[in-house]
């Protein structure tokens, strides 16, 4: 029973983390990039960007089967690489919390750099500050707030993925099985006790995750 319990909240946590990690990189670099460039088609772009946030997850999980599968020209790449297809591992539930918890990143980062005052990066940039300094020494932080928000909810949107991790990364226990798919075979099989649990420890994490965001605004 322990290591049945424990097993989806140790692997939902280290899941969500990677995935944090990844989108938090990737949300400040793009986020950074699209704030500060106009271009054509960058509106389009940014559509993109924001998709996931609003489509079903079992359309993020069919998509993710498409390019990430053994048909699919990435998939085929990795198993080439890897001697091995992506699909139902570890990484797939990494890939698909990455992709539906992105857009939360990126649009609150996006949102801090919009908002500095242009006039305090030019007096950088007339003190002698190459961009990559600006970035990392003016830039970031005047945005921290902004980031360290969108870090927070994506991370706690990646905790919480269930529809694309299902279809993507399966439910397979000790492997794929996180908080949200233990829930639903629980339930499924009427464990209720076992589910009731699961459900408290996540909405534990998920309130002290809301709880810190709502404290630093």
């Amino acid at each position: 029973m322990t290591a049945e319990f424990w097993s989806p909240v140790r692997l939902s946590i280290q899941i969500a983390g990677i995935s944090g990690i990844l989108v938090f990189i990737l949300g400040i670099l793009l986020a950074r990039f699209m704030a500060k460039k106009r271009f054509k088609g960058r509106i389009l772009l940014e559509t993109v960007f924001l998709l996931p946030l609003v489509l079903p997850p079992s359309v993020v999980g069919f998509l993710l089967i498409v390019f990430f599968g053994k048909n699919g020209t990435l998939g085929q790449i990795i198993e080439m690489v890897f001697s091995q297809p992506i699909m139902f591992t570890w990484w797939a539930a990494v890939i698909a919390s990455t992709v539906v918890a992105f857009p939360l990143m990126y649009q609150s980062a996006k949102t801090g750099f919009e908002g500095i005052d242009e006039e305090i990066e030019n007096a950088a940039r007339v003190d002698g500050a190459g961009e990559w300094k600006l970035f990392l020494l003016v830039s970031l932080p005047l945005a921290g707030r902004s980031i360290l928000t969108g870090a927070i909810l994506s991370s706690a949107r990646a905790l919480g993925e269930f529809g694309a991790t299902l279809m993507f990364a399966g439910n397979i226990p000790g492997q794929t099985q996180t908080i949200p798919t233990a829930i639903y075979i629980a339930m499924d099989s009427g464990n209720m006790t076992l589910a009731w649990l699961w459900v408290a420890v996540i909405i534990a994490i998920s309130f002290i995750m809301l709880f810190i965001v709502t404290y630093i605004k």
